[in-house]
């Protein structure tokens, strides 16, 4: 016996009359209703509406309605692809017109095409005449297996048509396929034990992670892959082929810091600038005659990327040194012979006869801005906390900030020019 629904009590699973067809609930979203008719229709309306129409009446709750089918996982279909999902919908369409005799985009008072008549065709001559239509049409497909789709689509709606390579749920770590996730743990933490050792190769790497599971598991409780679905889990789960790379590249990437909450930011000129050295790799002859790598020590503006001044000395540079590249960043360059003309301040964009009523001396000066810096950026290398720099950088105003140690990532800027030269 029907009864009518308070409001606010409706759930999915019950089974309600409404527009004078019986019609199940299989989803709430927000204010609206999920419906699907005895005919398998499905559509969505607000619940305020429904509610309110004369004709509405809930028949069945959840509890104690039988399900004539199984409720769609919508969820699950939305989050799959689009191509995917319209590929059911294909099969779904033809599914449906062999079940009900009526594609499910028919409109009401259409009449079923004579060979899908369920008043004069059986479900059999229905789906061979199905699989006869979409083979003319290309889509070859052998009966059992649309009457297979059937049954699927039966029991489990839309969901049932899905392919079923898509249905599978994803590995938990990608890459891993379907192996064992103890097995993906053992490797991850054998591969975490690589940073301090030597150099290996994928076959020390499985011994490895079989030592691991047998001493976590027991002997012969978790069995290995095979050796070559073992290499290809490695290729996956290993990052960029760290582990059989140079070992002093896998430290040095095991040091680097995470990223700070709140990076520092600099928005005007001279606001952060980045101090540091590195040997080049060339050779120079030097003032004595004698073949060595020389050293770069260069100053680069975080905000503008500028080359604010660069030296080139010996290995060993000295706190003089420092000095001297700090006093070359606060006056203007001067054009060196053999420049080109283009390289000229009086020929570049910057305010040039308005710089010149300043400062004369940027009359043969070159197209480089000068740039004061409020902070620095250092390293713990000597030349950078010797008594001469900061006590130069002190006189100037200039405050000195030191890296993190063995953090290049707190310099980038500088430490990366520095290397190429």
């Amino acid at each position: 016996m029907s009864e009518l629904a308070p409001r606010g009590v409706l759930k999915v699973g019950d089974r309600i009359r409404f527009e004078g067809r019986t019609q199940q609930i299989v989803g709430l979203e927000g204010t609206a209703l999920r419906l699907v008719s005895e005919d398998g229709d499905l559509s969505v309306m607000a619940a305020s509406h429904v509610m309110a129409d004369a004709d509405f009446a809930l028949l069945d709750r959840a509890s104690d309605a039988v399900l004539e089918a199984a409720l769609p996982p919508f969820a699950l279909v939305d989050a799959l692809p689009p191509p995917v999902v319209e590929q059911a919908r294909f099969w779904e369409r033809h599914v449906v017109e062999v079940i009900t005799g009526l594609p499910p985009d028919a409109e009401e008072g259409m009449a079923p095409r004579p060979e899908y008549d369920p008043a004069w065709r059986t479900l059999m001559e229905r789906e061979a005449a199905k699989v006869a239509e979409m083979a003319a049409g290309g889509q070859r497909i052998s009966r059992r297996t649309f009457f297979r789709m059937r049954q699927r689509y039966e029991a489990e709606g839309l969901w049932g048509l899905v392919d079923g390579r898509s249905r599978k749920p994803p590995a938990p770590v990608p890459g891993t396929g379907r192996v064992d996730e103890r097995v993906v743990s053992a490797l991850a933490e054998a591969l975490a034990g690589q940073t301090e050792l030597s150099t290996g190769d994928r076959k020390r790497l499985m011994m490895q992670t079989e030592q691991i599971l047998t001493a976590k598991y027991g002997e012969g409780a978790v069995e290995l892959p095979k050796r070559a679905t073992f290499y290809r889990l490695v290729n996956n789960v290993a990052k960029n082929n760290e582990p059989f790379g140079s070992a002093v590249v896998r430290r040095q990437r095991v040091l680097r810091p995470a990223g700070p909450f709140t990076p520092s930011m600099a928005a005007r000129p001279g606001e952060i600038v980045q101090i540091d050295s590195s040997r080049l790799d060339v050779m120079a002859v030097l003032d004595d005659g004698v073949v060595a790598r020389p050293e770069m020590t260069i100053a680069v503006d975080v905000t503008t990327r500028t080359i604010c001044a660069a030296l080139l000395r010996p290995v060993g540079a000295k706190g003089v040194d420092a000095a001297l590249l700090l006093a070359r960043m606060l006056v203007p360059e001067p054009m060196r012979p053999g420049w080109s003309q283009a390289l000229a301040m009086a020929d570049s964009i910057l305010p040039h006869e308005r710089l010149m009523a300043v400062d004369t001396r940027l009359e043969q000066a070159a197209a480089k801005p000068v740039i004061i810096p409020d902070t620095i950026v250092i390293d713990h290398g000597k030349v950078f906390v010797s008594n001469t720099f900061s006590s130069a950088c002190s006189l100037l105003g200039i405050s000195l900030q030191p890296a993190r140690p063995r953090t290049p990532t707190d310099k980038p800027r500088a430490s990366y020019c520095a290397s190429l030269g």
